[in-house]
C-alpha cells in the first residue's frame, strides 16, 4: 500500500531555467511555464502569496505550500535565494504557509546551501532524477550520474527533508527495460513520492533537432500509459505515492503548435490511472464468451476510473468479456478496487 498523500493547496512559483548549470536536450521551461528566465523578484513572489490568499479555495483544510518550481534552485545564487525565501518568511511565522517545497539537481546540494534550506524551514526537496542509467542521462546532457542522486537521497533523508523523485520515461537511449530498472533502483532509495513526465519534443530544444534528423523517436501514447501504469503499480506496492503524471496541461503549447510530438494527452494521468484501475478489477469480471449482457456496480468515487476517457474503459471491459455493459450501479458496499457482476 502507498503513504497517505497529504492533500496540498499549492501556490506555485515558477523559475524557469534559472541555476541551472547544463541545458538538457529535452529542456525549455520558459516555452512549458510560459515565462521568461528573468529572476522573480521578492515582491513578485508576495504577490503571488497574496493573490493565492484571497483565493475562494485558500480557506480549505488543505495545508498551504509555496512551490518553487523549474530551475535548479539550490544552484541560484545564495543572495538570490536567501531574498526569495525571505519573502515566503512572514507567512510561515504566521502560519499563513505551513511549508516550502523546491526542485533541484541532484549535483547541486552543498552544506552552506542545505543549511540555509534549514533555516527558512523548507520541508520537501524534489530531486530532477529523470533515469538512474548513466548512459540515458549523458545523452540527454543531464551533466550528473546516478550515484549523485544515491548521494543525494542520503544527504537528504540524513538531514530531516522529505524528498521527491522526477523521472523521464522515453529518454534518448532509454527503453521499457531501461526504465524499470530505475523503478527498481529508486524504489530502493525509498523517496517519499514520485513524479512521472514522459519526454515531450518541444520547439527549439536539441530533442527537436535530433527528432527531424531522425535520430530519436519519441515513445507513443499507447506504449507511454502502459509503461507509467506498470511504474506506478510497482511504485505504489511499495509505499511510494505517484502525484503526478505528465506535463499540467498549457494552453499556449497547444496553441501555438510548442509540441512537435511525443505521447502529448491532456489527461495522460486519468489514463494510466484508469488503465490501473481495470487491470485491478479484471479478476471480477466475466471470461470471454461467457455472457451477453452485464450491469457492473462500483463504488460512487470509483466509476469514473471504470467508465474511463470518453469511454474507453467501458470499451476495453467490454472488449475483453465479449460483453455489452448495460450500465453501471454505484454500490459504495463494495471495497475499493473491486466491482459486482450481474449477468442479465
Amino acid at each position: 500500500m502507498s503513504k497517505k498523500i497529504v492533500r496540498y493547496f499549492i501556490i506555485p512559483i515558477f523559475l524557469p531555467h534559472q541555476g541551472c548549470p547544463h541545458r538538457c536536450v529535452f529542456c525549455q521551461q520558459e516555452t512549458i511555464t510560459n515565462l521568461s528566465g528573468k529572476q522573480r523578484t521578492p515582491d513578485e513572489i508576495r504577490n503571488t502569496i497574496e493573490l493565492a490568499i484571497k483565493s475562494k479555495h485558500f480557506s480549505t483544510q488543505k495545508q498551504k505550500e509555496v512551490a518553487f518550481y523549474g530551475g535548479t534552485f539550490t544552484s541560484l545564487p545564495i543572495a538570490y535565494m536567501t531574498k526569495i525565501l525571505d519573502a515566503v518568511r512572514p507567512y510561515i511565522e504566521k502560519n499563513i504557509i505551513q511549508s516550502i517545497r523546491l526542485s533541484t539537481r541532484p549535483d547541486s546540494l552543498s552544506e552552506d546551501r542545505l543549511k540555509i534550506l534549514e533555516s527558512f524551514n523548507v520541508s520537501t526537496v524534489e530531486l530532477g532524477v529523470q533515469s538512474m542509467d548513466d548512459r540515458v542521462l549523458l545523452l540527454s546532457n543531464r551533466g550528473h550520474t546516478s550515484q549523485d542522486t544515491v548521494n543525494a537521497f542520503e544527504i537528504l533523508k540524513r538531514r530531516g527533508f522529505t524528498v521527491g523523485a522526477q523521472l523521464m520515461p522515453g529518454l534518448p537511449g532509454d527503453s521499457k527495460e531501461i526504465f524499470m530498472d530505475t523503478i527498481d533502483k529508486i524504489i530502493g532509495l525509498k523517496p517519499d513520492m514520485a513524479r512521472l513526465y514522459p519526454t515531450l519534443i518541444i520547439k527549439g530544444t536539441k530533442l527537436a533537432q535530433w527528432y527531424k534528423q531522425r535520430r530519436y523517436t519519441p515513445m507513443g501514447l499507447k506504449d507511454t500509459i502502459n509503461l507509467c501504469k506498470e511504474a506506478c503499480i510497482r511504485l505504489e506496492n511499495a509505499g511510494i505515492p505517484v502525484i503526478r503524471i505528465g506535463l499540467m496541461s498549457s494552453p499556449s503549447l497547444l496553441e501555438k503548435g510548442e509540441i512537435i510530438a511525443g505521447p502529448w494527452h491532456p489527461s495522460l494521468g486519468f489514463l494510466v490511472r484508469s488503465a490501473i484501475y481495470l487491470e485491478k478489477i479484471r479478476p471480477y469480471l466475466p471470461v470471454m464468451g461467457e455472457t451477453k449482457d452485464i450491469l457492473l456496480y462500483a463504488p460512487q468515487k470509483e466509476i469514473p476510473l471504470l467508465v474511463g476517457y470518453k469511454k474507453s474503459g467501458m470499451r476495453r471491459i467490454e472488449a475483453i468479456t465479449g460483453s455489452v455493459i448495460k450500465d453501471i450501479i454505484p454500490d459504495d458496499s463494495i471495497p475499493y478496487g473491486e466491482v459486482a457482476v450481474k449477468v442479465l
